[in-house]
């Protein structure tokens, strides 16, 4: 099963083979603890569910759902196959071994926080004029419906909470492995602020 947890380090850049700059996103990645196997016959559906990190002050019943594997990760998540893995039981482990430099990967992460954001910065608009009977109202949203029917339509885009969304950017080469140091490097840029949680899925 190629999939795992990580944290994320920062951007750099490596030089290839061929010399020349290619921009990779390091990641901190595993190793992570397998903590449970669901099966159709049991649960309904194929998956693996894997811990990342150390916890503290884990709750009661996560401290007895994670006795079999006796880890106490801070991050739990599951991903679904397929057909399960032979060789992955409750316990055991996995690396930064699975992925090989060429493997192509999504990227899953939370985007950083922006806050309150107007329409112009958080959907791109353009800025009414300022001159000539502007009025003053030149970042404002302008109108927002018609008179009929009479309400303003769900998905609208108007000024709200922008960023801390889940995003995945799909389709992310590994450029570089580093079974050492637990270190994974993707091409190109990953979603979410450094230290922060990214879920590596692998290709089927």
């Amino acid at each position: 099963m190629k999939a795992l947890l990580g944290t994320k380090i920062g951007m750099t850049q490596i030089i290839s083979e061929d010399g020349k700059a290619v921009p990779v996103t390091l990641i901190q990645a595993g190793p992570v603890t397998v903590t449970q196997v669901k099966s159709v016959e049991k649960d309904g559906y194929n998956a693996v569910q894997v811990g990342f990190d150390s916890g503290k002050n884990l709750s009661k019943a996560v401290t007895g759902h994670l006795k079999t594997s006796g880890a106490t990760p801070k991050y739990i998540r599951e991903f679904r196959v397929d057909e399960l893995p032979e060789d992955l039981l409750v316990g055991s482990t996995i690396d930064v071994n699975t992925f090989a430099v060429g493997d192509v990967v999504d990227a899953t992460g939370t985007s950083k926080g922006k806050g309150f954001a107007g329409t112009i910065k958080r959907h791109n608009y353009n800025r009414q004029r300022k001159t000539h009977g502007g009025k003053g109202d030149t970042r404002k949203v302008g109108s927002i419906g018609s008179m009929y029917p009479q309400k303003v339509f769900k998905g609208k885009t108007m000024a709200g909470r922008m960023g801390h969304d889940r995003v995945t950017v799909k389709n992310l080469v590994v450029a570089y492995v580093d079974a050492q140091n637990n270190l994974i490097g993707l091409k190109g840029a990953v979603p979410g602020p450094k230290k922060g949680l990214i879920i590596i899925g692998g290709k089927a």
